[in-house]
């Protein structure tokens, strides 16, 4: 039996004309009484008005897009691309937007993310964007979905972009509906990026991996073991070894990675970043130790970020179109492109080789 608007209020202790008001946001309620409200309809996983809510999702204007942070260029780019999208044609005065983009920075905080996506269901957003690796905890991904059902339901558009298709963390496989995915190559990327330096002839290769809770960061893991498995000199103690975990996506995790790195295994003649901004740290780090970059050691990041191009010595790095992904998941968002065969399209990479990497140093 479907859940009801009275059911809730009996939930959360309240009447029904204020569990209507917390759900519409257009009156002032306690903020107390409405975090009760929002708990009850978490539980009881209730879906706001289905026909209703679907037709003010059809005929609203905005779309939210979230992001893990809005500073980091690989965000950026994609959200701008989304937004791109929402210009329609003007009267002489060039493209005017369509839709109302929302930028939505969740900082990672898988938290933040369940709390926008309410939010904006409480808006009766058209449509959102998810961007990003996806947090890999089971408990997580079941509020996730369940929370994506209930958006998908009311008539939003659902777009993950970025991230491989929703489980719902218990073993339903992927969720129903209306969700839609552009994916990105992450282990084919890295295992670009592994075989290039395997063919210059490196043996002691490095890996500052992303947060390890994150999908992005085991797929591009995976790559990278697959091309290690499959070259002869594959030495399983070595890669472990050579593996290091920096926390985060950002310049000092690749900083603080390299050192942990250098001192674990002091032979590394290449290392992998988990992306360009990673990248940036593990080059610090190494002139710090008086290394040579690609003379002494090679670095290769992932994405080519914009700097990528102009950073000393040039970055070898996987290239990722994320305008393209971007304005796709804009259009699958607004319904202006038919969606993919199985909902999900993948997202090609292309290896860019530049100056931060050479063949080893003699006896390397």
């Amino acid at each position: 039996m479907a859940v009801t608007l009275a059911d809730v209020a009996a939930h959360a202790g309240v009447s029904s004309a204020t569990v209507s008001r917390v759900l519409s946001g257009n009156y002032p309620v306690a903020g107390a009484t409405r975090n009760r409200v929002l708990r009850a309809v978490e539980e009881l996983e209730y879906v706001v008005n289905g026909p209703a809510s679907a037709l003010a999702a059809a005929s609203s204007d905005l779309l939210g897009i979230l992001v893990n942070d809005i500073a980091d260029p690989f965000f950026g780019i994609i959200a701008s691309a989304v937004q791109g999208e929402l210009e329609g044609q003007g009267q002489g005065e060039g493209p005017v937007p369509r839709k109302l983009a929302v930028v939505c920075n969740t900082g990672g905080s898988p938290e933040r993310e369940l709390t926008y996506l309410t939010l904006l269901q409480r808006q009766r957003a058209a449509a959102i964007v998810l961007t990003g690796g996806a947090v890999e905890d089971p408990e997580h991904s079941a509020a996730l979905a369940a929370r994506l059902r209930r958006l998908a339901a009311g008539g939003t558009r659902i777009v993950l972009c970025g991230r491989p298709p929703l489980s719902d963390g218990q073993g339903g496989g992927p969720v129903p509906g209306a969700l839609l995915t552009v994916a990105f190559d992450n282990r084919g990327g890295a295992r670009a990026l592994t075989e290039h330096l395997l063919a210059l002839g490196h043996r002691h290769i490095g890996y500052v991996a992303g947060p390890a809770e994150r999908t992005t960061t085991r797929h591009r893991l995976e790559g990278h073991s697959a091309a290690l498995e499959a070259h002869e000199s594959f030495d399983p103690a070595r890669a472990e070894r050579l593996t290091v975990h920096g926390g985060g996506y950002h310049r000092s995790a690749g900083y603080e990675g390299t050192r942990v790195l250098l001192h674990r295994a002091p032979e590394t003649t290449a290392v992998l970043a988990a992306n360009d901004t990673v990248a940036l740290g593990v080059c610090a780090a190494l002139r710090e130790a008086g290394l040579r970059i690609p003379e002494d050691v090679s670095v290769a990041g992932f994405d080519d970020l914009p700097f990528s191009a102009d950073a000393s010595p040039t970055l070898t790095t996987v290239r990722l179109p994320l305008q393209e992904a971007g304005a796709r998941a804009g259009r699958l968002a607004l319904g202006t492109q038919p969606p993919p065969r199985g909902g999900v399209t993948t997202i090609g990479h292309e290896l860019v080789v530049r100056a931060s990497t050479a063949p080893p140093r003699a006896g390397g």
